[in-house]
């Protein structure tokens, strides 16, 4: 008789009245015990269903092969090959569980990635839907009917020297723009530069902190850059996809896309911390507003009959400029997003092709197709200086904080004027056959990054030459650039749709 749980002769034995089988009896009471089942058949048992047996207590004889030394050594070797064989069967078992467990993984890391996916189409599309009934609604108020697809436009509107100029600036905004001069100037020359600004040994340091893919990959490169002046983590990109891009690069995260524009976006800015101003090919700027971190388009400006090239905001952050490929720019008021002066050059066959506000708000700067630098006196829409030499259209310009350099860039080249003497005082030429696409100036202007083939850093205290070069860039090129705080970060957007942060180390911690 054997012990149906150990399957060895029971030295107590005692036999369930229900079942029938046997068992060792402190085996048998120990499993009664804790689940209250016969181990063999789960029925229900108690100690009081075990009836124990009388037998014979005499001596078991040990068995033959355990009575000489050959004898348990051949025991002990087949013990020792069922103990290997088992656990081949559990090495078995267990490369079948991982893999079963590796497949359910695959599949459920599968599942979740089209569940993101469709997560994001659905609030594109709603964010989609929303900008598109916020610019019908803004139509619908401000009166204004739809052109219908087939409809062309009148010859005035194609022709900007036949198109008609908005009234003058109104004299409570002028000034207001004199008063706002006035005290940036007088703020400039008492500020002194930031303790903490980035050294030339640190910037020789620096290098690519990370890469964030932003835009479509098919048509995804990155045309602008803007910081929020309230938050310096937080960036808005505008690409070529039609699209511009929230992205908190602490966080590595998209806070929104705005979508609405038709065509490619030209350039990005931001009005104040919740108002973001985008231009297109499509003809057009939109303003977009948010609340509670979801934005929508509040505004549509129809004023330009061509592509608008770019956006520049007035440093009271009350007004804006926009320029346009018809020969024209325009001064709008962000509060009514009224056009208060559209100003038309005197060569109607000059588009722009860039436009900038000088720090002190009173001088724009406009750079045209025909690589002219014409400067403006915002007061009297008068053009104050011309500035030639670039062989080329040109592509950016920069003015410097100090107030009195202005940086250009051209395929050909980048050019340094001083304002206070009207004349080209340094010509850079980085790149031997390749373009020069964009340029930026850091807060303090000690330091001016160029866009290209790579990015570069120059230094106005090392005369003007190169501090750093970043090569390691893609080799459509670099077609954004902005310094971050105290010059510590430079987020690069290039043709590959990635934004790239270059920084000294521990910059992003500290930003």
């Amino acid at each position: 008789m054997f012990c149906a749980v150990s399957g060895n002769v029971p030295e107590q034995p005692v036999v369930s009245s229900k079942s029938g089988h046997l068992f060792e009896r402190h085996l048998v009471e120990k499993y009664v015990k804790e689940t209250g089942k016969c181990p063999v058949t789960g029925e229900s048992l108690s100690l009081d269903d075990l009836l124990p047996l009388k037998t014979n207590k005499a001596v078991k004889p040990r068995a033959a092969p355990a009575a000489s030394i050959p004898g348990l050594l051949g025991m002990f070797h087949d013990e020792w090959d069922a103990l290997m064989l088992e656990t081949h069967s559990l090495r078995q078992n267990m490369h079948t569980v991982r893999q079963e467990l590796s497949h359910a993984l695959y599949q459920h890391d599968a599942a979740c990635r089209v569940i993101a996916r469709l997560i994001r189409e659905r609030d594109e599309a709603q964010a989609a839907l929303q900008n598109v009934r916020a610019t019908l609604q803004a139509e619908i108020e401000s009166g204004k009917q739809p052109a219908p697809a087939s409809q062309e436009p009148a010859e005035d509107e194609q022709n900007p020297a036949k198109r008609a100029k908005k009234a003058n600036i109104p004299e409570e905004v002028l000034e207001e723009l004199t008063n706002v001069n006035q005290t940036l100037s007088k703020s400039r020359k008492k500020r002194a530069v930031s303790e903490s600004l980035a050294t030339a040994e640190e910037l020789a340091t620096a290098s690519v902190l990370s890469s964030h893919p932003l835009h479509k990959t098919t048509t995804g490169g990155i045309v602008c850059i803007d910081i929020n002046p309230y938050s310096a983590s937080t960036l808005a990109t505008a690409g070529l996809d039609g699209t511009a891009q929230i992205f908190d690069y602490a966080a590595g995260r998209v806070i929104s896309s705005l979508e609405g524009h038709s065509k490619r976006l030209t350039s990005v800015a931001y009005a104040t911390s919740s108002v973001l101003l985008t231009t297109s090919a499509d003809k057009t700027t939109r303003i977009w507003s948010t609340e509670s971190g979801s934005y929508n388009c509040t505004a549509t400006l129809k004023e330009h009959t061509s592509e608008v090239v770019g956006v520049t905001v007035h440093p009271s952050r009350k007004y804006f400029v926009t320029g346009s490929a018809d020969a024209s720019w325009c001064f709008y008021d962000l509060a009514s997003t009224t056009c208060l002066k559209q100003v038309t050059a005197d060569d109607a066959k000059e588009g722009y092709s860039v436009v900038q506000f000088h720090p002190d708000g009173l001088i724009l700067g406009t750079g045209t197709e025909t690589s002219l630098i014409r400067i403006w006196e915002v007061k009297q829409q008068k053009n104050v200086a011309t500035f030639e030499g670039h062989a080329k259209p040109l592509k950016a310009l920069a003015f410097s904080e100090n107030g009195y350099h202005l940086a250009s860039c051209s395929e050909d080249c980048v050019k340094l004027w001083d304002l206070r003497k009207l004349k080209n005082f340094k010509t850079l030429e980085p790149y031997d056959g390749a373009a020069c696409n964009t340029l930026a100036f850091d807060f303090s202007g000690m330091y001016l990054a160029v866009g290209g083939a790579d990015a570069r850093i120059y230094g106005q205290k090392q005369d003007w030459s190169v501090v750093k070069t970043f090569p390691d860039m893609p080799k459509k090129g670099v077609t954004a650039l902005r310094f971050g705080t105290d010059a510590r970060t430079l987020f690069v957007g290039s043709a590959d749709h990635n934004l790239r942060v270059i920084g000294v180390q521990g910059a992003a911690m500290q930003e």
